[in-house]
């Protein structure tokens, strides 16, 4: 067939009314019923009908939007896609940091299927892609390697192994969804499975948080908390009823008394102040009672611990200051009388479930999770009063084992 002579001419263009107008070649100028024109590109391949915009009249004009066609047809003859060839050109200028902001907007959205994110679960996936991942924000999502990550992990895996198999999650689940929406393509370089555990990094282990704290010998703990009672003010309560409940520095400095149930003696933690995300139970020993009724005495608004200024309270930092150099401690910080509690634990038989959910720890598979939804607060509690005993110096006995399971950080 011969080809088609066009039929537009620029003089006509703006008299044209509404429909879409042929200027051959597939090439349709498209009026709409308000006016507005823009330039169409349509053409078939592999059977299928296809329209590809070339752009708004009068912005683009006639020989431009020829142009434009003409490269599209070349193409489509050598059996490529065009609006496929455009979008990942255009994906060339997409940079980790601009669609990593995009994805984060978009997980932290509550959907029928998800929550929305708690400010922690928000804040470390910033910080995760923002500053542990800042070389890589500034790169095209196309131009990122195995050895960019590396780059990234490496000062972070010895140092903080459970950080940076976060960040690296974190990273891979970026770049799968850069994939999906055709902004890369090849494997995943954050990939563990099959690609990053054959390179030179330790396999990440679980709960790595805990272990890794510099932590004070279980046997050496109650010497420390009658080292404690003697110190006055609220930063030494708060560090003893941290050591007493198992629970991190964050979920003991932003406790607040309505937290507390006095009759039950049960603290119940909201699910945002907890690194898993859900609420955590923990039966009061004793001990720990005793340490809310001395607190109680101080009692000056919504905070147990209650900060200098009013309405504050102490900060994760103050509290490790305070033991560094207000107790004269160098081989310890308080996170890491989580491990103490867990080794005392292990020493004296106590149940391996029983141990890890007194850590708030997921305990099992996500089969077992989705069957498991007790969190055993009855049988944790002698658990706990006799870690309690232990901390205060009573004598100790063991504890009647429970049947563990497989614990999940």
């Amino acid at each position: 067939m011969a080809r088609q002579e066009k039929r537009l001419s620029a003089v006509a263009l703006a008299k044209l009314g509404a429909g879409r107008h042929a200027d051959g070649d597939g090439l349709y100028l498209q009026v709409d019923p308000s006016g507005a024109r823009r330039w169409v590109y349509q053409f078939q391949l592999r059977n299928r009908a296809r329209a590809m915009g070339l752009g708004p009249f009068p912005e683009i004009r006639l020989a431009d939007a020829r142009e434009k066609a003409r490269d599209a047809r070349k193409l489509v003859k050598s059996g490529t896609d065009p609006i496929d060839a455009r979008r990942i050109e255009a994906a060339s200028s997409v940079t980790f940091g601009e669609f990593a902001d995009e994805f984060m907007a978009g997980l932290g959205q509550k959907t029928k299927d998800t929550r929305a994110w708690n400010p922690k679960h928000k804040k470390q996936w910033e910080e995760s892609l923002t500053k542990h991942a800042a070389l890589l924000r500034p790169m095209r999502l196309d131009a990122i390697t195995t050895e960019h990550i590396l780059r990234v992990l490496k000062p972070l895996w010895n140092r903080v192994p459970a950080t940076a198999s976060r960040v690296r999650g974190r990273i891979e689940r970026v770049l799968d969804a850069a994939r999906a929406r055709k902004l890369r393509s090849g494997d995943n370089p954050a990939a563990w499975r099959g690609h990053l555990e054959h390179l030179d990094l330790a396999k990440p282990s679980k709960n790595a948080d805990d272990r890794r704290q510099p932590a004070m010998p279980w046997a050496d703990v109650p010497a420390f908390i009658a080292k404690l009672r003697k110190r006055e003010g609220v930063a030494p309560m708060a560090l003893e009823f941290l050591v007493l409940t198992g629970a991190r520095s964050g979920e003991v400095l932003g406790a607040k008394w309505d937290e507390i149930d006095l009759d039950a003696k049960v603290w119940t933690v909201p699910a945002a102040r907890t690194k898993t995300a859900k609420v955590h139970r923990v039966p009061l020993s004793t001990a720990a009672m005793a340490v809310l009724d001395r607190a109680r005495q101080l009692r000056d608004g919504d905070f147990i611990f209650p900060g200098r200024r009013r309405g504050g309270r102490l900060t994760p930092t103050g509290l490790a200051i305070f033991m560094r150099q207000g107790m004269k401690i160098d081989g310890a910080v308080p996170h890491g009388f989580r491990s103490s509690f867990r080794d005392w634990c292990s020493e004296h038989g106590i149940a391996r479930d029983l141990a890890e959910l007194s850590l708030a720890h997921m305990v099992g598979n996500k089969t077992e999770q989705a069957y498991h939804r007790t969190d055993l607060l009855e049988q944790r509690r002698p658990v706990m009063e006799k870690w309690g005993q232990h901390c205060v110096g009573e004598t100790v006995d063991n504890v009647v084992l429970f049947q563990a399971r497989e614990v999940v950080s």
